[in-house]
């Protein structure tokens, strides 16, 4: 990419489309599109072909997308597939019929088999059942993936995908009941801390272990995936390497926060899926590594929150 290129950033208000839209602002890139919602309906194909038709982006980040946790995966199984699928049939197709150079699909780590090797390779897609609780979410964006990967095969055209694991940072969900585990766990936490309570509950039994990047990490790994001038894969994962169970992210939050009561876990709550850690040596191959911990990463997450605890 040029720093005049036209670059369009799609689902530019959420937590990782925001990332991206800081991250090239800091590299120098002056050509950046980020409709929001009122300007832009991707769930209306002639409007987001009358979009790209007029706007001739260049390259495009598609992080637009409906997200949630597991109670949201769970309860809204329908608007999960339904929704994503819409968005990104319409924006395949705009970019397409378009003079896209480059296009890069966000996925999602819940897109592996439920039980499988750890970490987890990019070839293990497809070999077994996913998570039942975020299944619909999970197809939805293998479709994703695979529509870009036959995109690329059939018109040569540089469509390919990104799949980032578990993230959290500054311009997150913080709804108590339908966000994350990180920022789930920061609003509620700091509730029971404003209450006054001496014990804090966490659902599930606090044995998973999950991989979390910071999405200002993952925002680098995008734009240096854009501008790679290396052969890319057709889908990449994207991570730190490592874990941490949902016991000791309790702890480390509560840490950061100054929370001295006790954390209790409910195991009425589903775990989902037991460990899910992604290998990262293809992206780490190609020159990317993350540069924030985890603790720095939640007190980055922490400050934000409390600044604007909405």
């Amino acid at each position: 990419m040029e720093k005049n290129s036209k670059v369009l950033v799609l689902g530019g208000s959420g937590l990782v489309g925001s990332s991206i839209r800081r991250e090239l602002a800091n590299q120098g890139y002056i050509n950046v599109l980020a409709p929001t919602h009122a300007q832009l309906d991707l769930t209306i194909q002639n409007k987001v072909n009358d979009y790209f038709q007029t706007h001739t982006p260049e390259y495009v980040f598609m992080a637009a997308a409906k997200v949630g946790g597991i109670q949201a995966n769970n309860n809204y199984r329908a608007d999960f597939i339904l929704q994503n699928l819409t968005i990104q049939n319409n924006l395949f197709l705009a970019a397409l019929n378009s003079s896209v150079q480059k296009f890069l699909f966000l996925g999602s780590s819940c897109i592996y088999p439920k039980e499988c090797s750890q970490p987890i390779k990019e070839e293990y897609l497809l070999t077994g059942p996913l998570e039942p609780t975020n299944e619909p979410y999970a197809i939805a964006k293998i479709a994703g993936l695979k529509t870009a990967e036959s995109i690329r095969s059939q018109y040569g055209r540089m469509f390919f995908s990104a799949m980032p694991t578990n993230l959290y940072g500054v311009q997150d969900n913080f709804h108590r009941d339908n966000s994350h585990v990180i920022p789930g766990l920061i609003a509620r936490l700091n509730d029971a801390m404003k209450k006054g309570d001496t014990n804090f509950e966490v659902w599930g039994t606090g044995k998973p272990y999950r991989e979390f990047l910071y999405v200002d990490d993952l925002a680098r790994a995008c734009v240096f995936l854009m501008n790679c001038k290396q052969e890319l894969p057709d889908w990449v994962n994207i991570g730190t390497g490592s874990d941490i169970s949902i016991k000791d992210l309790a702890n480390l939050i509560a840490d950061v926060m100054g929370f001295k009561g006790k954390i209790v876990f409910n195991p009425k709550f589903p775990d989902g899926t037991m460990k899910k850690l992604l290998d990262v040596s293809k992206i780490k191959a190609l020159g990317w590594s993350p540069e924030i911990s985890l603790r720095e990463g939640i007190q980055r997450t922490v400050d934000f929150f409390l600044d604007d605890p909405s």
